[in-house]
C-alpha cells in the first residue's frame, strides 16, 4: 500500500470518527440526569468522566455497523450512547486503587482522584444502570422492532458480564506479576476488550435488521478488530506519547501486566495486529461501499502505531 493511500484512509477514518463523536456528544446530556440534580456529587462525577474526552470509538463502530447494513444512526442512537456509558463505567472502575490504581485518564485526573473512591464506584454503577435504562426503552427507538431491542440488549449484557468483560478483567488482575501462557493472555485480551467491540458491531447490525449472514460476518470482523485494538493498546503503552494518549505510559510494565509485547516482543505483536486487521477486512468482502467506514476504522487502528 502506498503512503498516499494510507494517508487518505487515515483522514477518512478520522473524519468519520469525528462526525460520530460530535453526534454522540450532542446527545449524551439528553440521556443523563441533570448535572446539578440531587444528589449533586454523583451526577457531577458521571458527567466528569463522560466529558473528559475520548474518541467514542465503540459507539462509532455500532453506528458504522448499522449503516453498513442500511440502518440509520438516529435509530440506533440510544444504544450508541449506552455503550459509551458502559465504556466509561469500565474506565472509572479500572482506574480505582483496588484495580489498576491509575491517576490519569484522557489527560485528566481519574474520577476517584477528583470525587473520592466511594463516589467513583457509585458513578460507575450509575452509568451501568443508566445504559440499560436507555437500551430497554422502546419509545426511544420506534423504528426498531421490540424483538431486536431485546436481542441487542441481551448481547450487551452478556458481553459485559462475568463471562465477558468482567471475566477478562478478573483474569487480568489475577495474572499480574505471574508467568502465564499464551492462551491465558489471549483470553484476557479477547474477553476484557474484544467481547465489547464485537458486541457493539453485532448490535448495530441487529438493530438495523441485518440478515443472519451479515451478522455473522460482522461478528467475525468485530472479534478481529477487538483483539487487534488491545494488542495495539499494549504496544502504545510502550511506544506511545503520553500527551497524545492522555494517560501514563509504561504502567503495564510497572504493574507486570500480561501483554502481547511482554510475551512476544514489539515486532511480532505489530505483525499480529496487522494480520488481525487484514482478517477483519476479509470479513467485509460481501458488503458494499456502505461498509467503508468499518474498513477505514480497521486500517486506522494499525496506523496509530505504524
Amino acid at each position: 500500500m502506498v503512503p498516499d493511500t494510507q494517508s487518505t484512509e487515515k483522514i477518512l477514518a478520522k473524519k468519520y470518527l469525528e462526525e460520530c463523536k460530535e453526534f454522540i456528544d450532542q446527545s449524551i446530556s439528553r440521556f443523563l440526569p441533570e448535572k446539578d440534580g440531587y444528589p449533586k456529587s454523583i451526577h457531577e462525577s458521571m458527567h466528569y468522566s463522560l466529558f473528559a474526552g475520548g474518541k467514542r470509538l465503540r459507539p462509532s463502530l455500532l453506528i458504522a455497523s448499522a449503516e453498513a447494513v442500511g440502518g440509520s444512526r438516529s435509530d440506533v442512537l440510544p444504544f450508541a450512547v449506552a455503550v459509551e456509558f458502559l465504556h466509561t463505567y469500565t474506565l472509572i472502575h479500572d482506574d480505582l486503587p483496588a484495580l489498576d490504581n491509575d491517576s490519569l485518564r484522557r489527560g485528566k485526573p481519574t474520577n476517584h482522584k477528583v470525587f473520592g473512591e466511594a463516589i467513583a464506584i457509585l458513578a460507575g454503577d450509575a452509568l451501568l444502570t443508566q445504559a440499560f435504562v436507555l437500551m430497554t426503552n422502546p419509545h426511544l427507538m420506534e423504528a426498531v422492532s421490540h424483538q431486536n431491542i431485546l436481542r441487542a440488549s441481551q448481547e450487551i449484557a452478556k458481553a459485559m458480564g462475568s463471562t465477558g468483560v468482567i471475566g477478562g478483567q478478573v483474569v487480568d488482575l489475577e495474572s499480574e506479576g505471574k508467568k502465564i501462557d499464551a492462551s491465558t493472555l489471549e483470553y484476557i485480551h479477547i474477553y476484557k476488550t474484544g467481547f465489547f467491540f464485537k458486541a457493539c458491531v453485532r448490535v448495530g447490525a441487529i438493530l438495523s435488521g441485518a440478515s443472519h449472514s451479515q451478522v455473522g460476518a460482522l461478528s467475525r470482523y468485530g472479534a478481529h478488530i477487538g483483539l487487534a485494538f488491545q494488542i495495539i493498546d499494549d504496544i502504545l503503552d510502550i511506544v506511545g506519547d503520553k500527551k497524545e494518549l492522555g494517560k501514563d505510559i509504561g504502567s503495564d510494565i510497572d504493574k507486570e501486566k500480561a501483554t502481547y509485547p511482554a510475551m512476544f516482543g514489539l515486532e511480532d505483536s505489530k505483525k499480529k495486529a496487522e494480520s488481525l486487521v487484514d482478517e477483519a477486512l476479509e470479513c467485509l468482502e460481501e458488503f458494499d461501499e456502505r461498509a467503508d467506514p468499518l474498513r477505514e476504522i480497521a486500517r486506522f487502528f494499525v496506523q496509530r502505531t505504524f
